[in-house]
């Protein structure tokens, strides 16, 4: 018995994340048009901020539960091995993102949010990436070419990087995931 728990934890320890929703991206990725949208519209840093905060809020929601639900699908609990791996890679770049983008709100630039926030996003989905399918490897590097290239554009420009990534970005990697790796 010792000998196959020890087999079991060392295959799953060995194994890739695959709970990665597509039509969750998908979703996403419609969140953050609308929210570029909006966005648009914001005279103040901190609406424009709020904005794009409350999308994020709202993305992540969608891409927990619909991980969770892929993960559950397939029989498999989301926090195995590879799953944690995932997450915890994932999420510093994400909390890094949260406590900068707090020091900018009373003064900061939007085009320099934007690539940051496409930076940050972009290296925690190919570190995450580095425990799950190549297409994440992917679009994580695609992430940081347009947050490198937002930050030496105009303010005024931020939604559209914004809209690129967390949209376009997401709904079409979102589709390939959704077709080729289900779900």
């Amino acid at each position: 018995m010792d000998n196959l728990r020890f087999i079991r934890s060392a295959m799953e320890r060995a194994g890739s994340f695959t709970a990665v929703p597509g039509k969750g991206g998908m979703a996403m990725g419609a969140i953050a048009l609308t929210a570029a949208v909006l966005a648009h519209r914001q005279a103040l840093l901190a609406h424009w901020i709020g904005v794009w905060v409350t999308a994020a809020v709202a993305a992540s929601l969608i891409g927990v539960v619909t991980m969770n639900s892929k993960a559950s699908s397939a029989g498999t609990p989301l926090l195995t091995a590879p799953g944690r791996k995932f997450i915890f890679s994932f999420l510093p770049s994400i909390v890094a993102g949260l406590l900068l983008t707090a020091t900018q709100a009373d003064g900061g630039n939007r085009a320099h949010l934007a690539g940051m926030w496409l930076l940050l996003y972009g290296s925690g989905v190919l570190a995450g990436g580095a425990h799950s399918i190549r297409i994440i490897q992917i679009l994580g590097t695609l992430f940081l070419g347009l947050g490198a290239c937002a930050l030496f554009t105009p303010s005024s420009w931020a939604d559209y990087w914004l809209a690129a990534g967390f949209g376009l970005l997401q709904i079409v990697f979102g589709y390939r995931i959704a077709r080729r790796y289900g779900g």
